[in-house]
């Protein structure tokens, strides 16, 4: 967990760079709330799925996504996961159960309830995950997905990353409740609420409700309490926040944090835990590197993979 925290972290800063060089342009980062993902996703299995949102490249990685095909994606390379077509907002790799991001706030929630829906008619005892951010629970899809897992008692799990804002607005000025996780009430399934920069409380949370999930007991809300360390997108200025939250979003950053636990532990020495930082940001520069030197995909691929010819039945 510690060393897939490092590769999303250092994947961020990749993609950072990218911006910086005019290689791309406002992708939505997730740097500061690493622990969610890879709490979650660490929990599940290869053949589970997710779906994620805008800022999901942190849950990619954590649930098997590859460096080099996601940077390449985020470059419109022919080598990215979706050849180029897609970049940071709609990544997918079905093979190791990503089935996309999603520009759409709240458009992958209906979505992995879907998939746990095709579990239970392939009767496969597979479970869904869908991510998403606090600003979506006020979306009528997650009402309304919440509510038909919650009768049919689909094998999904949902994630909030309560991160406190919805692009540039305070939640506290557009959402009625506090904790996201009293929701749950309104459709009669667990809700929980956890310190999302405690990736060890993070993994229990999911862990109890992917097995309720997988036993056939129906859908768990779980809400994680976190804190973006940047702005809505790479560049965003952030003038619309207090300098005093921009500071404690560092002071409790999930990596340190950790680490701190594993080396107090004797889990790994100082030693092991710069080896693996250094292994994380040699990935990322190679990853650079492999996106930068891949070609662009040819004009004749622009109608590929996009339409499906219509035959009648």
């Amino acid at each position: 967990m510690y060393r897939d925290m490092w590769r999303i972290r250092k994947f961020e800063y990749a993609v950072a760079e990218c911006v910086n060089r005019g290689l791309v342009s406002g992708p939505h980062l997730y740097i500061g709330e690493e622990a969610i993902a890879v709490g979650v996703c660490t929990a599940l299995r290869s053949d589970d799925y997710i779906t994620t949102t805008h800022r999901g490249h942190g849950h990619c990685i954590a649930k098997g996504g590859q460096m080099k095909p996601m940077l390449a994606e985020l470059l419109a390379k022919e080598t990215g996961y979706c050849k180029g077509k897609g970049g940071s907002m709609h990544i997918a790799d079905v093979s190791s159960g990503i089935l996309g991001a999603n520009g759409i706030v709240g458009g992958g929630i209906p979505i992995a309830a879907g998939a746990a829906l095709g579990a239970l008619v392939q009767k496969r005892d597979w479970v869904a995950v869908g991510f998403f951010g606090d600003a979506a629970s006020n979306t009528g899809s997650f009402h309304e997905a919440l509510n038909l897992a919650s009768v049919w008692k689909l094998p999904v799990v949902y994630v909030c990353e309560h991160n406190s804002f919805g692009m540039f607005t305070p939640s506290a000025d557009s959402t009625s409740v506090d904790d996201i996780s009293i929701r749950a009430k309104s459709y009669n399934i667990p809700g929980i609420t956890v310190d999302g920069n405690d990736i060890l409380a993070v993994y229990g949370a999911p862990k109890e409700a992917i097995e309720r999930a997988r036993s056939g007991k129906g859908p768990t809300l779980i809400e994680c309490k976190t804190r973006r360390q940047l702005g809505h997108y790479q560049g965003d200025t952030q003038r619309y926040r207090n300098p005093d939250d921009i500071k404690h979003t560092k002071e409790i950053d999930p990596l340190p944090r950790f680490q701190k636990h594993l080396i107090s532990s004797n889990i790994i020495t100082e030693a092991l835990a710069c080896e693996i930082e250094t292994k994380a940001q040699t990935e990322a520069e190679e990853a650079i590197q492999f996106a930068i030197d891949s070609p662009e995909p040819d004009l004749s691929e622009l109608t590929k993979d996009v339409y499906i010819p219509f035959k009648p039945i």
